[in-house]
């Protein structure tokens, strides 16, 4: 080979080496320029453990600012597994002090992750048990900072509340229904180690923040559902029932400002509780045939549609014979002769198969309908039922009596205080709500719920005549027990059979029920309450149920700020030897003592020296009951 072929192809390899460096040289300098982040960031990735930190999710307020559920610090156990040097030992030692399985222990040692969070069993656990953890000095354990819900009434709202799981996911109730608002976005303690586990001395850890989860703001008042939870504590006591459902409702913006059900359960502990407890909220998902509180629709129907009024006269003997059916009232007797506004204070049923022929099916259904039953409130709460109506093309004239008073259609308890809502505060189906707004950790609000009306039911007249009813019912009427002196509380009664397995009605088992409003000259409020199968007991819904809705009545209308009108209630209708007798309070103030003379069966307490009266507890005007005593201030 000539010199010339070799210097040609020496100078053909060194031009190719030249152009693979300047080449090379090209594709270090562009990735050292254009690549260095992108490759960078994949590198952290790859070293980075993530050891979680939660922050807790929003906390939940009733309306007036006071906790319901909040945060309570707990740590969890995390593993970085490729650290841990001796598996079966750190697994033993950590199930000791956890109690639990060794086996399980293992079980997430030996996990192929970066980071394995030691759940059930090392999650949400107290400081002093991590304390005692930390001593050990294990390798390749740590502990994350987390939180897990705390209650501090603790059996209140459980099925309305709900629950999260152990990843801090709301399951049941408002957890589950507002989750996306409460859940918080975990923050991280991020440390660096090579592929073997060993921590990179020259890399710095550091604190990713969490961020909280926004706090809703409940229509639920705590102090009032203190006070329905403590009354039905009472019941169960005395009547031992199968269940209770109570609520109260706003009847002019629809907001839920109270619910309480027995039986009761520990959100805490609700796996120690059947999914039959903690997962059914009565209020909404309950559904049964409502009896004699159904009437307001039929009634309210019937003076909208100019059927009747408070003066036409019916005649009840006891039954009513339809299509070749007899059709009992539920007092066999009969009621005799009797006015439209005593049929509804005497729940007649003969009297209310007579408004519901009246209507007929077709305007009956309509009213029903328009009421809202048969359809979900669409109440932003759980398992709503939407209840059973019947098929008015299958109505006959047996079903249009029996649907008049109150049998053959399913209803819920919420359907049916929308209902009396609507039929005292003039005439406006409102929508059902207990979200009142969420709001961030600076205060901000996020989101806020507004009232709403789904439509208008009944005139403002036909409300107006529905409050003097309803009014007169508790007055001179079967719901007489559920008179409070001094606030104008409207209500009906209900008795209802229920249906036994076999598909009749029960001859022993009832539901026992009262719907109210106060004050029925300007309605706030609806109070339901619900007692099934009462036991050691009458089965009359104004002999077991009216005096327990005077009792709620009284304790939290004032807790609500609704002012007592004394002048304009109407004055109870007095049976001797079975009401207690009230009598009005006189002013005597200014008199002398001397000249105070006993007119009336109740007693003076003289208080201070003097002769002369310059204070007297209770105010004139107010009802003092038989046999009570009037303090008197002398100076």
């Amino acid at each position: 080979m000539n010199n010339y072929k070799i210097r040609r192809r020496i100078l053909i390899v060194l031009l190719l080496s030249t152009i693979c460096f300047i080449a090379l040289i090209g594709r270090l300098c562009y990735i050292n320029l254009s690549l260095s982040d992108f490759i960078n960031k994949k590198a952290y990735e790859q070293w980075s453990r993530d050891i979680p930190i939660n922050s807790g999710r929003g906390k939940i307020y009733d309306r007036n600012g006071k906790l319901i559920v909040g945060n309570k610090q707990s740590l969890t156990l995390v593993s970085i597994n490729r650290q841990v040097k001796n598996k079966e030992s750190t697994a033993s030692l950590l199930a000791s002090k956890l109690g639990c399985d060794y086996n399980k222990i293992l079980a997430h040692l030996n996990k192929n992750v970066s980071v394995e969070i030691i759940k059930p069993e090392g999650r949400h656990i107290d400081i002093e048990l991590a304390s005692e953890i930390m001593k050990l000095d294990l390798e390749g354990i740590y502990l994350a900072t987390d939180a897990v819900r705390y209650y501090p009434y603790i059996d209140s709202l459980g099925q309305t509340l709900g629950f999260t799981n152990i990843d801090n996911e709301g399951l049941t109730g408002l957890e589950y229904v507002y989750n996306d608002y409460l859940k918080e976005n975990d923050g991280a303690l991020k440390i660096y180690t090579d592929a073997k586990g060993n921590l990179m001395d020259n890399m710095v850890s550091y604190y990713s923040g969490a961020t909280p989860g926004l706090d809703i703001y409940l229509t639920i008042d705590i102090e009032v559902t203190q006070i329905l939870d403590a009354i039905l504590k009472q019941i169960v006591l005395k009547y031992d029932p199968e269940s209770i459902i109570a609520g109260v409702t706003n009847v002019k913006t629809g907001e839920v400002l109270a619910i309480s059900q027995y039986p009761f359960y520990d959100i805490e502990n609700y796996r120690n509780y059947d999914q039959e407890i903690y997962n059914r909220n009565f209020l909404v998902w309950k559904s049964f045939e409502p009896g004699s509180t159904f009437k307001i629709c039929t009634y309210s129907a019937g003076l909208e549609e100019n059927v009747f009024d408070f003066n036409s006269c019916i005649h009840c003997g006891g039954s009513r014979t339809i299509a070749s059916s007899t059709i009992h009232c539920w007092k066999r007797s009969g009621h005799g002769g009797l006015n439209m506004l005593e049929v509804i204070q005497n729940s007649c049923n003969c009297g209310f198969m007579d408004i519901g022929s009246r209507l007929g099916v077709t305007k009956l259904m309509k009213y029903v309908k328009n009421y809202g039953f048969g359809t979900k409130t669409g109440i932003d709460l759980l398992g709503e039922s939407t209840g059973i109506l019947f098929n008015e093309n299958y109505m006959g004239p047996v079903e249009l009596a029996t649907a008049s008073f109150g049998q053959g259609n399913s209803v819920t308890p919420i359907q049916l205080m929308m209902c009396m809502g609507a039929c005292v505060n003039g005439g406006n189906l409102m929508q059902p709500y207990v979200l009142k707004y969420c709001a961030d950790q600076s205060g901000a609000i996020v989101y806020e719920s507004e009232s709403k009306v789904k439509r208008r039911v009944i005139s403002e007249e036909t409300s107006k005549k529905m409050r003097y009813a309803l009014e007169s019912v508790v007055a001179a009427g079967t719901g007489r027990n559920a008179y409070v002196n001094g606030y104008r509380v409207g209500a009906k009664t209900g008795t209802a059979q229920t249906v036994d397995e076999n598909g009749h009605y029960s001859n022993s088992k009832y539901i026992l029920s009262m719907l109210g409003a106060a004050p029925m000259n300007d309605p706030e409020v609806c109070v339901y309450l619900a007692i099934e199968a009462p036991k050691n007991t009458v089965q009359y819904a104004g002999v077991v149920v009216a005096p327990i809705m005077a009792e709620i009545c009284e304790q939290i209308l004032p807790e609500l700020n609704i002012k007592q009108d004394y002048e304009n209630a109407m004055e109870k209708q007095y049976r001797y030897y079975i009401d207690e007798k009230y009598y009005t309070v006189e002013d005597y103030i200014g008199l002398y003592k001397k000249t105070i003379v006993k007119k009336y069966d109740y007693n003076y307490l003289f208080l201070g020296s003097g002769d002369k009266v310059i204070d007297q507890s209770p105010a004139k005007g107010t009802k003092i009951k038989q046999g009570g005593t009037i303090i008197l201030y002398l100076g």
